[in-house]
């Protein structure tokens, strides 16, 4: 690293997203090639961003369309910026954008770039569906024939069920199980029950609730134009405020039957959506007149073995990002964690503040402490919300910014689980002119 290039400090200037909407509702014949350049041109339009400061985009996608296998590149053409700038796709599940965000932090402490966008976008009512492999192998090699006798042998070897199309699952390949057993098996392991979920999905509506009544979340959004212009989508849809202990103990297990306690009322569901964010070396932002909103001071990933701690990496990773940057539990203002699922969320904050976990699991001698309630996801999460998987990750770091805005706070805790046993943790600092 050159002299030159020392001490870079990466600033997250503003971040937007559109609405997080259900699957299969109003953006059912959007693709994440639509999403995401809507999410990028309203970024530009919010941030009032000149394009050509823009070095280099990252940009998150976990279900991708062969048709726009890099994303990244078809939404930068299509939102109108310089077709001089490279422009990446990444992906690592739930944590993609954080991947996207972290990727742009790291290339402008090196001196490689002075501005990025960076963000992610996923419309789950767009899943690739195809034909299964033998019958791929089958279409594949029809491409040499030559004659009609060529093709009277087309459906030999093949049965009846290889035409069958085969719809993707969301599934551990290492294990073949879902998210939703390996948390049920995960909140069995510590403990946690049914009605503590409950409470923690209600809890997450009713505050998702109260901050859009209030206009919180409303300045993240950015809104987006469907029926061929007839109806703008301004709000997410998930959000249930009338939501009640009562009918969300009515549900039945959804994953492990009969006994489980994961349930579709205390799980993220499937939804579309994308977000983008604008990040830029500070120097460079203060000389062109951009005022940032936060500092991104330090980040960890993480990785274990994706069996019954399948979502733990949170608890592995905010005590290292912590360490790190010498702070405790109690030095941090806001805390902003993707809630996969209820349970997930509770094994997390339990595991976070058990000594015996800290002891045996991390090599320490005592824990990280608790996560103080009034100071987490106080507008609601992923189980409210919606969880589009490659675009929370820069809803986490956006929501965290305006709040430590909002509430004059000065540091702000970012952590998210994802498939394959990962995880993620990021410490922002609010901008300070001072």
């Amino acid at each position: 690293m050159s002299e030159s290039s020392k001490n870079r400090e990466a600033v997250f200037i503003d971040g937007g997203r559109t609405p997080f909407l259900r699957s299969q509702t109003e953006f059912k014949k959007l693709t994440s090639f639509d999403l995401g350049r809507i999410a990028v041109s309203g970024l530009i339009s919010k941030s009032m961003l000149e394009e050509e400061l823009v070095d280099h985009i990252w940009y998150g996608n976990v279900i991708q369309d062969i048709n726009t296998s890099n994303v990244a590149r078809e939404i930068s053409i299509a939102a109108g910026l310089p077709d001089s700038i490279p422009a990446t796709t990444v992906s690592m599940a739930c944590i993609s954008s954080n991947v996207a965000l972290t990727s742009a932090v790291n290339a402008i402490a090196t001196g490689n770039i002075h501005c990025s966008i960076v963000g992610g976008v996923e419309v789950m009512s767009d899943i690739p569906i195809r034909f299964r492999k033998r019958f791929r192998q089958k279409l594949l090699e029809s491409q040499k024939y030559r004659s009609f006798s060529d093709w009277l042998g087309f459906f030999k070897g093949l049965r009846p069920s290889d035409l069958l199309p085969e719809i993707p699952s969301i599934s551990e390949y290492s294990t073949g199980e879902t998210m939703g057993q390996s948390c049920d098996k995960m909140a069995a392991k510590f403990g946690v029950t049914r009605e503590e979920q409950d409470a923690f999905a209600l809890r997450s509506h009713l505050r998702a609730a109260k901050a859009t009544d209030g206009g919180q979340i409303e300045k993240e959004i950015i809104p987006v134009s469907v029926h061929n212009g007839n109806k703008v989508v301004q709000k997410d849809n998930g959000v249930r405020g009338d939501s009640t202990m009562e009918k969300l103990s009515s549900l039945r297990p959804a994953f492990v039957k009969p006994h489980g306690t994961v349930t579709a009322g205390n799980a993220s569901f499937l939804t579309d959506g994308a977000s983008a964010a604008l990040v830029m070396e500070k120097e460079f932002a203060l000389s062109h007149g951009y005022t940032p909103k936060a500092v991104i001071r330090n980040y960890k990933y993480v990785a274990r073995r994706p069996d019954d701690e399948l979502l733990i990496g949170p608890a592995l990773a905010v005590p290292q990002v912590l360490d790190e940057m010498n702070l405790s539990m109690e030095d941090v203002d806001v805390f902003e964690f993707h809630e996969a699922f209820a349970g997930q969320m509770v094994t997390v904050l339990k595991a976070l503040a058990s000594d015996d976990f800290a002891k045996n699991r991390l090599g320490r001698e005592r824990a990280a402490g608790d996560v103080p309630m009034d100071k987490l996801n106080v507008y609601g999460g992923s189980l409210s919300i919606g969880h589009p998987f490659a675009a929370t990750g820069i809803r986490l770091v956006t929501t965290a910014a305006n709040r430590l805005i909002d509430e004059g706070g000065r540091y702000a805790l970012i952590a998210a689980c994802a498939a394959g046993g990962q995880g993620h943790a990021m410490v922002i600092e609010r901008f300070s002119s001072e």
